[in-house]
């Protein structure tokens, strides 16, 4: 165990020729000088002789955007300083300042203890996004039951985030894993080693977090599925219904229609100027006009009813 304080050096989003400063004076390996000029890397772990580089991607949920915002921070760890490079808007590694701030005996501890007071501070900003997307998917589910048109495209998007939230908590994961594993090798002091641990442990209950909302989300875009499903059976039903009325009244038309035109047509044609017109030479030719209008009105009449167009 260590009895100095380290030094700490803290770069936010410096240039590729502070960048390459930085590697001069330290000596660093090429293969980490192009690590560290590169932002956009996965979580992981690596040591280069007797420098241990780590990345680590911190979270912010922006609720608006329903989006989860990463940054990132490199961190250089030596035998008596540490090197934190942010990239990107976060303030874990002014947290861990603030914290560290008069831990005299934890700081005494080497670049260690610097580094997991880091890595403390990215797991605790990881419990925000937790709420956040809990509220979120609570707000799918109200508007899943409530048949929002727009709750599919809200459901694959929150799916997407958590997907990428998941992958920073595992990976994120697998750096204190390495870090765990190196404990007795690098003879880290028992305090640590606790400190590890329990962050370890806060990480655990988010990465069972995220596994739960994968879950609910399934369920949820499953039941949306079958409800719109439903929606779209009922919407079906309805336009056979509106056709089948729709027919019906076509039918009761076209009959009085029918119907309507019988005397008409009797009457059109009693009404030509021929020579031996009924009304003309026929003293029974106008009754026996109406009844025959009467007669074809009542065929007609009788024969809809019967295939019930009327």
């Amino acid at each position: 165990m260590r009895a100095i304080t380290p030094k700490w050096l803290d770069l936010v989003q410096p240039t590729p020729d502070r960048i390459a400063e930085l590697a001069a004076e330290f000596g660093l390996h090429d293969l980490l000088r192009e690590d560290l000029v590169l932002a956009h890397q996965r979580p992981k772990l690596e040591r280069y002789g007797d420098t241990l580089f780590a990345v680590l991607h911190t979270a912010r949920y922006a609720d608006a955007a329903e989006e989860v915002q990463f940054a990132e921070v490199h961190v250089l760890l030596r035998p008596d300083e540490i090197v934190t490079i942010t990239h990107g808007d976060t303030e874990a590694v002014s947290t861990a300042r603030r914290r560290l701030r008069g831990e005299a005996e934890i700081m005494a501890l080497g670049p260690e203890a610097i580094l997991y007071g880091v890595l403390d501070a990215v797991v605790d900003e990881y419990s925000p996004v937790v709420r956040g997307l809990a509220h979120d998917i609570a707000e799918i589910e109200y508007e899943v039951f409530g048949g929002d048109a727009q709750v599919s495209r809200r459901i694959w998007s929150l799916t997407g985030q958590i997907a990428a939230f998941d992958r920073a908590g595992r990976s994120l994961r697998e750096v204190l894993g390495g870090l765990t594993a190196g404990f007795a090798k690098h003879d880290v002091a028992e305090t640590l080693r606790s400190y590890l641990r329990d962050v370890a442990d806060h990480l655990t209950v988010v990465t069972e977090s995220t596994d739960h909302f994968r879950d609910r989300l399934r369920d949820i875009l499953t039941v949306n599925a079958a409800l719109m499903s439903q929606r779209q059976i009922e919407e079906i039903r309805e336009l056979n219904e509106a056709g089948r009325q729709e027919n019906e009244a076509m039918k009761k038309i076209s009959a009085w229609a029918a119907i309507i035109f019988a005397p008409s047509l009797i009457g059109g044609i009693y009404g030509m100027n021929f020579d031996n017109m009924p009304e003309l030479h026929w003293a029974y030719g106008y009754p026996f006009a109406l009844g025959l209008m009467v007669a074809a009105m009542a065929a007609l009449w009788a024969m809809f009813k019967f295939k019930r167009w009327i």
